[in-house]
């Protein structure tokens, strides 16, 4: 006989580890104990040697389906002759540092009970079980127990109690389990009118649903916004209420069928719809889906739609047959909503009636939003249903603290191998944001029990981030360690593929705006280089632009300051032109002239935007990369619709001391004669899309040749790098990625795309933390404690 201690880590608490644990070892006739230890699930076993070689198999082949075990540490114990097995109480042990699950959709058999009208939980909208249900969002401290989470409040009744404690049950240690006995409740108020509670208060909503109101709606991680998918009137009144202007809004749909009948879903688009995550999903809407329509206000000027799976019970039951706008609940700008009163206070001049529960949501996670592609997904925004589940990194890093940038900001704990990102918090431009992430700073730092020895900013002096970051460092006496914005995005897409702490790759960084070592605005940029260090090799050539938020918010002002750049006429038949007025105009050209408010950039994100005006698709946004994103829906629509089939603008290549430069000139005088001469805008886009991925082929082609002599080549390496990271909110542009991918590969290199965090400003923090801490241990950081 033996007996041995297994210390699982991993995601192992609140999905269901420890009943799977206690049910196998009595299956196999072993003794012991499984209880939650404060950053592991620690198991004693006791038995013949077969028997515990049958669970150490079998722990990792059949673990549940939402674990996740990162390593097994075995020691050997003394037997004590312990025959019987139990799950032990969790321990308090120093050191709290687990990964926690995300918040997990309805599972199939929870369903059918709520369906049930035999059911004791028949309709009842928080039913939950060891394999869904909330987790992230009510986890207040570790170890994961329900006196723990927002459920404590909630005393078991018996029959729940009896399930809660039953090794054979789907519920057996489920944390959240409740039941309309004991557990949470739904009412629904309304101005004037009395308060509806339970089933009734959900038919109330639907009620008010379809008259066309607005009602406010809590769910696992904030309020939402809810309002009929298919009315004019009030998907109208919604984005007039939350100032949204054109932004596209997200649908929940009730079943498969009816996305199918609005979008085109693929197999792939049709798993990550399903998953467990349940994110919102971009869809090509089809031109013919009858009667399966959705107001054109949901996404106006979009050839995609948002969509959602229902993910709790509550959105199942309040669906009924027609598709929602649910759109976070919040004024734009501002943080998400999670608490009744706070809702009744800002969310009063916004809903017409509220949907309310009394489990408290103790952590705030939006939506998560993906695109698909080459059936991996490809992230927009990360968040509930994949926060804070962590990146695992290819080499140990210092506890650290990095703070992202400006725009959808996150921030990342990271320490040993494991990388925290957290939910997606919003842009950094008010108070109210910052509070929201100061405070999730300090939610997760606890939870991981994460204190940081350093701390990674972007280097931008007006970054609201930055700023409380150096606060909050010298506050601490921490060292602060600027990671430029392009290298953090080169930086997350080599570690989200587990490139080694000295790899060395050409890195593709394309995005809108970073502010660059040489005080520019960066945005086209190509790197080689690891996590350490890069080397800028290539760019797109510098431009002097307008440089305000309005001015960017402008196309036709960015189109012509593209070509002025480029010493073309404004030629009054050009569309861009046409959208500035005269008077506008001839103030633009003094300002051009003088450089007045101008600012010298690289920015590949905004020769999009300027192309765009330029050939009358978007000439003023009214949310960030929307011309661009128009620009990419209309290119899809080019005859033939086969990419490859283009031919592509050429960009010239010019060599500028050793800097190579991407030269749009040719490219904007081709689009302006095509322009002119009547060529269809859809083949234009096409066109243009194709160019810059001929453009980046070129370059990164160029740079091989220039490793090869040596001249790029960095401290050490003795081959050329074959590896290319394309990355920045540039590459979210499927066309565009799709191209540039499959040139690259056909010219022989290894191309690596974002697939667990976002290539956009959502997954800087994860390249700050890692290049952060590898560029630390090669130069002293600046110490926010001294004098500078």
């Amino acid at each position: 006989m033996r007996r041995v201690q297994l210390v699982v880590r991993g995601v192992v608490q609140g999905v269901g580890f420890r009943p799977f644990v206690a049910g196998l070892a009595r299956r196999l006739g072993l003794g012991g104990m499984v209880r939650n230890d404060a950053g592991a699930v620690v198991i004693e076993l006791e038995g013949p040697r077969d028997a515990l070689d049958v669970f150490a198999d079998s722990l990792m082949r059949d673990r549940p389906p939402l674990a996740v075990i990162d390593s097994v540490t075995t020691r050997e114990l003394a037997p004590t002759g312990e025959a019987t097995f139990h799950i032990d109480a969790s321990g308090e042990a120093v050191g709290r540092r687990t990964s926690i699950p995300p918040d997990v959709a309805t599972c199939d058999a929870c369903l059918r009970e709520m369906r049930d009208p035999g059911d004791r939980r028949f309709n009842y909208p928080f039913l939950n079980c060891t394999h869904c249900g909330p987790r992230f969002t009510i986890i207040q401290s570790l170890p994961y127990d329900r006196a723990t989470t927002t459920m404590r409040r909630f005393e078991m009744c018996g029959a729940c109690r009896r399930e809660y404690e039953d090794p054979e049950n789907r519920r057996y240690h489920a944390e959240p389990t409740a039941c309309p006995v004991c557990g949470p409740h739904v009412w629904f108020e309304a101005p004037g009118a009395a308060r509806v509670e339970r089933d009734a208060a959900v038919r109330a909503a639907q009620d008010w649903l379809g008259q066309g109101r607005i009602v406010a709606v809590k769910g696992i991680g904030g309020f939402h916004l809810a309002c009929l998918a298919e009315s004019d009137a009030a998907v109208a009144a919604l984005r007039a209420r939350k100032g949204r202007g054109d932004k596209p809004f997200a649908l929940m749909v009730p079943t498969m069928e009816m996305v199918r009948a609005l979008c085109e879903v693929g197999s792939d688009e049709a798993v990550h719809l399903r998953s467990r995550a349940r994110p919102i999903v971009l869809l090509r809407r089809r031109a013919d889906a009858g009667a399966a329509t959705v107001s054109r206000l949901v996404a106006p000027g979009q050839d995609h739609l948002g969509v959602m799976l229902p993910y709790s019970p509550l959105h199942h039951l309040l669906l009924e047959d027609r598709p929602l706008v649910m759109t976070s609940g919040n004024r734009s700008d501002e943080p998400i909503a999670k608490d009744n009163d706070e809702a009744r206070e800002k969310l009063a001049g916004l809903a017409d009636a509220f949907l309310f529960h009394d489990r408290d949501i103790h952590t705030v996670c939006d939506d998560s939003v993906i695109r698909v592609f080459r059936g991996e997904p490809l992230p927009v925004r990360r968040s509930r249903g994949f926060a804070p589940f962590p990146v695992r990194l290819p080499f140990e890093v210092p506890p650290v603290l990095a703070v992202g940038g400006e725009l959808k900001a996150t921030f990342c704990l990271a320490q040993g191998r494991d990388a925290y990102l957290s939910q997606h918090i919003g842009d950094m431009e008010t108070v109210e944001t910052l509070a929201a992430f100061e405070r999730a700073v300090a939610n997760l730092s606890s939870l991981f029990d994460i204190a940081p020895s350093m701390v990674a900013i972007d280097p931008h002096p007006g970054y609201l981030s930055s700023r409380w970051a150096a606060v909050w460092a010298r506050e601490r006496r921490l060292p602060v360690v600027p990671v430029q914005h392009h290298h953090a995005h080169h930086g997350a897409a080599m570690a989200e593929h587990g490139l080694g702490p000295d790899a060395r790759v050409i890195g593709v960084v394309f995005d809108g705006t970073g502010y660059g070592l040489d005080g520019a605005v960066w945005g086209g940029e190509v790197f080689v280089g690891g996590y350490a260090e890069v080397r800028r090799v290539a760019r797109l050539k510098n431009v002097m632009l307008p440089a305000s938020d309005v001015d960017v918010r402008h196309g036709y002002r960015l189109a012509l300051a593209h070509l002025a750049a480029a010493g073309l006429p404004w030629d009054e038949a050009l569309p861009a032109v046409q959208a500035c007025p005269a008077r506008e105009r001839a103030l633009l050209a003094q300002r051009f002239a003088r450089g007045v408010s101008m600012v010298t950039s690289s920015s590949m994100g905004r020769l999009f935007d300027a192309v765009s005006s330029l050939v009358g698709v978007r000439h003023v946004s009214a949310y960030e990369a929307q011309a661009a994103i128009e620009l990419e829906a209309v290119a899809a629509t080019a005859d033939g619709a086969d990419p490859s089939a283009a031919g592509g603008y050429a960009f010239g290549l010019v060599d500028r001391e050793g800097l190579l430069e991407m030269d749009p000139t040719p490219v904007l005088r081709a689009i302006a004669a095509d322009v002119k001469a009547g060529v269809p805008v859809p083949v234009i886009a096409s066109e243009f899309h194709e160019g810059v991925a001929r453009g980046v082929r070129a370059v990164v082609q160029s740079t091989r040749v220039q490793s090869t002599s040596g001249s790029v080549r960095s401290a050490g390496a003795s081959a050329p790098a074959t590896t290319v990271v394309l990355s920045g909110g540039v590459f979210q542009n499927v066309r565009l990625l799709g191209r540039t991918v499959d040139l690259l590969t056909a010219g022989g290199f290894r191309v690596l795309t974002h697939r667990l965090v976002p290539p956009n400003d959502g997954g800087l923090s994860l390249g700050q933390a890692v290049c952060g801490a590898r560029s630390a241990q090669a130069a002293p950081a600046q110490d926010a404690a001294g004098d500078g």
